[in-house]
């Protein structure tokens, strides 16, 4: 059943590299009749793309390492475990931006790609979709220090074992959800994907 909102105002409280608005808004309910007008904050984000590297040759992952806001209260450090990931711009298109990504992140060359999921990253404030691959690799050579200096990226990139990657993730050091999620589906479709790992 499609339910529906009516907006009675919307404004920009704030606009520099994010974007933050405020909404007075009703929305039927499910047991009939309309919500009383109320507000929300929503953080503009937009669109981003989040790519896991996946070498199955030599059963390795690439993940990068950086510093993040969002984390700088998190107990034991703000450097977060992550896929590669970027937002993106007017006129390109998600694949694109996955393959540009991981060039310029993690050095590392896209030669398939894999749709793993479309997902609100937190609807409860913020508009920004996050569209997730897997991206086959070969991961020979890869790692060291990258990003663009000119965005203030210092990125490192390692190259890491999968079954290390499922262990970190068993043990809570992963806490990125794109990360999260592109490591549970290769947990799941690693062997479907590739059945001669199946028989390793």
């Amino acid at each position: 059943m499609n339910y529906k909102f009516q907006i009675e105002k919307h404004e920009v409280l704030f606009k520099k590299y994010f974007q933050l608005e405020e909404y007075a808004l009703s929305h039927e309910l499910f047991a009939g009749g309309d919500s009383p007008v109320f507000t929300r904050e929503l953080f503009e984000r937009g669109q981003v793309v989040a790519l896991l590297p996946y070498d199955p040759v030599q059963r390795k992952v690439v993940l990068i390492e950086q510093f993040r806001i969002g984390a700088i209260k998190d107990e034991e450090t703000p450097w977060l475990l992550e896929c590669v990931a970027g937002v993106v711009e007017a006129g390109e298109e998600n694949d694109e931006v996955a393959i540009r990504e991981s060039r310029e992140e993690a050095g590392c060359e896209i030669t398939q790609l894999h749709k793993i999921a479309h997902y609100y990253v937190s609807p409860g404030g913020t508009t920004e979709q996050c569209m997730l691959y897997c991206g086959i690799i070969d991961s020979t050579g890869i790692g060291g220090i990258h990003g663009l200096p000119e965005e203030n990226e210092d990125i490192r990139v390692d190259v890491i074992d999968v079954e290390q990657a499922f262990e970190w993730l068993r043990d809570g050091r992963i806490k990125s959800s794109a990360t999260i999620i592109a490591l549970q589906w290769l947990a799941l479709n690693e062997a479907t994907l590739y059945p001669q790992i199946a028989s390793r």
